[in-house]
């Protein structure tokens, strides 16, 4: 009796199967020509952006980062105009991100461009650049939430200065730029008399990052922080 029971569910089970199957390939016979069609726009579309990428793109971003080459050398030696602009022969910066839209070495001459303007005083500008700037590097994204909060500290917006140091440290954590960052909003809370979450972030440098560059005076910085609380 029970292996009656048992080869009726297996019937009917493969029954169901059947007709689960015979509703698909109705609905495939149905809509065959809109499948068809879906499919082929799926198929061209991934090959059209394979053949961009590969055909247009990355032969552009080859010659963009040739081009880019003595603006680097510009920046480097902090002569931060010619790096903007560029000299008779080759071009600075702002050509690139114009003349090379999309490409990675636009995207970065973005970051360049950002650090450039905010080391000629042009603030606002700066942050502009830099906020376009694609941020997927470790260190340079975290560098440039940076950037922008310095940027913000120094216009007086110590709010948003604080919001892009918090940004800047929570970005790719690591042994280099976190505590930097902690650093800096350490600074600035402890400039607006905010000595608690001044105190917060300087004890993150000494327990979590005790090998950095910060960790070594950051002692002095907690007594003061605390004498002041």
């Amino acid at each position: 009796m029970a292996k009656s029971k048992k080869s009726q569910k297996e019937e009917k089970n493969i029954v169901a199967v059947e007709q689960a199957l015979s509703r698909s390939e109705q609905f495939i016979e149905r809509h065959q020509n809109n499948i068809i069609y879906t499919v082929a726009i799926i198929v061209l579309l991934i090959a059209g952006y394979i053949g961009y990428t590969r055909f247009i793109l990355e032969p552009r971003n080859r010659e963009a980062r040739a081009e880019m080459f003595m603006a680097e050398k510009y920046f480097e030696r902090q002569d931060f105009e010619l790096a903007l602009e560029g000299d008779a022969e080759y071009p600075g910066f702002l050509e690139i991100i114009s003349d090379y839209r999309r490409t990675d070495a636009a995207n970065l001459s973005r970051f360049y461009a950002g650090i450039s303007l905010m080391q000629l005083g042009e603030w606002e500008e700066g942050i502009e650049f830099l906020e376009k700037f694609r941020k997927r590097d470790q260190l340079l994204g975290a560098m440039a939430f940076g950037a922008i909060g310095d940027a913000y500290w120094q216009l007086g917006d110590t709010e948003r200065a604080a919001r892009y140091y918090r940004r800047a440290y929570e970005y790719k954590p690591n042994d280099l730029t976190t505590p930097a960052y902690l650093m800096k909003a350490g600074m600035l809370f402890e400039s607006e008399g905010r000595y608690a979450d001044a105190l917060s972030r300087y004890k993150r440098i000494r327990d979590e990052y005790r090998d950095s560059a910060e960790a070594r005076d950051i002692e002095k910085y907690i007594a003061r922080a605390e004498a002041k609380r």
